[in-house]
């Protein structure tokens, strides 16, 4: 497997999407690993459960300057080249996978996200098959922040979805097979590769029991807080619903957990009532302190892991229609769903008002996550 995060702690959808095909391969082979290591991170070998992987390789990404003109001047680069953001920052380092599997033999390789999925030809010559796993597909989350972002971004990333468009028509055909997350994911795929052979294989979450915590007046919202969609997501629940909810429940508060909380810091700042906490040692936990959760999306792809672990939490969630997209979930029944400013602050309310439905949507959610997406529960969806 050829990660391009590492897989623990797990924190954030990719890491529990790496995390469970990596515990499933685990029991089904010998598993080398080989995962790229942004400057300053630990080693990911000393983050792994053992005995999980024979064999752990990092690849060390070179250093990037983190201030916003950096940031500028590197997209500006990757937008006249013409190179999905991603797909530079972890390219270049053909000749050090060739090192590293020189010798080998493997019946299976796996690719994590389409970031990397330039590095076929390294792993298919020691391979007998191929798969790559797609957590998104890049080129309509590109177009969908298009859609939300102002300006100069939302320019960028419509060249970006042009230029990840490109490239997922020149990989995705040449694997033996491509994962993703939900049937709606499967069809855009083939109508963006013909060719390719597509499985869905959902996001899931490690099987825990619902948390025994005390709740609090909170409302909370959960995700890589520097990932767009978040970001987009907090802003608009900021400027648009925060206010209304605010202004109804004057004990209400809005918490939001997550790495790199620095991303929304400015966003959110000068208001008491809004706690941003940041990174946290158990997602779910947190989650179930809370009395609902957020998901006020206005872009993504794949299937949201943040609603996964608010139904472990048995706590009731209000989503977009674009974050709850992919879900065999019902409005009204194991969520509320609310795409509009008024009406999001308006379901929010409903279920802030009435314990009883808090519980009842919350139950519900629970028992949806335990049928359908545990680790286990999808294991049964893939046959290599």
């Amino acid at each position: 497997m050829l990660a391009p995060e590492a897989p623990y702690p797990l924190s954030g959808g990719g890491s529990l999407r790496t995390a469970s095909l990596l515990h499933y391969l685990s029991r089904r082979y010998q598993l080398d690993l080989i995962v790229f290591r942004q400057p300053g991170a630990p080693d990911p070998a000393s983050l792994l459960p053992p005995r999980l992987a024979r064999r752990i390789a990092a690849l060390p990404l070179p250093a990037n300057g983190r201030s916003a003109a950096a940031r500028v001047l590197r997209n500006a680069v990757r937008l006249g080249r013409g190179i999905p953001p991603l797909v530079d920052r972890f390219a270049g380092f053909e000749n050090t996978l060739r090192h590293l599997l020189a010798g080998h033999r493997y019946q299976l390789g796996i690719i994590e996200h389409s970031w990397c999925a330039g590095y076929l030809a390294q792993l298919s010559a020691v391979c007998e098959r191929t798969v790559l796993n797609l957590h998104n597909i890049e080129s309509v989350l590109h177009a969908r922040c298009a859609n939300v972002e102002p300006g100069g971004i939302g320019l960028a990333h419509r060249v970006f979805q042009q230029s990840s468009l490109e490239f997922e028509r020149t990989w995705l055909p040449r694997f033996s097979m491509v994962l993703v997350a939900s049937a709606c994911d499967r069809s855009r795929v083939l109508s963006i590769a013909p060719q390719a052979r597509v499985v869905v294989y959902p996001n899931a979450i490690p099987a825990v029991p619902v948390p025994c915590v005390e709740q609090e007046e909170v409302v909370i919202f959960s995700g890589n807080l520097e990932y767009h969609p978040n970001r987009s997501a907090v802003r608009f629940f900021r400027v648009e619903i925060w206010p209304l909810l605010r202004k109804r429940w004057p004990g209400l508060v809005w918490r939001i957990i997550g790495k790199n909380p620095e991303a929304v810091a400015s966003l959110v700042g000068g208001d008491r009532r809004i706690d941003l906490r940041g990174p946290v040692v158990d997602a779910v936990d947190e989650l179930a302190r809370a009395r609902v959760a957020i998901v006020p999306l206005l872009a993504g792809s794949g299937t949201r892991l943040k609603i996964l672990e608010a139904w472990a939490a048995g706590v009731p969630v209000v989503s977009t229609t674009i974050g709850m997209e992919g879900l065999p979930a019902r409005d009204g029944e194991h969520l509320l769903v609310a795409d509009g400013a008024a009406g999001f602050a308006d379901a929010v309310s409903r279920l802030l008002a009435c314990r009883n439905i808090r519980e009842t949507i919350g139950r519900a959610g629970r028992l949806l996550l335990e049928k359908e997406f545990t680790w286990e529960t999808v294991w049964r969806s893939l046959e290599f």
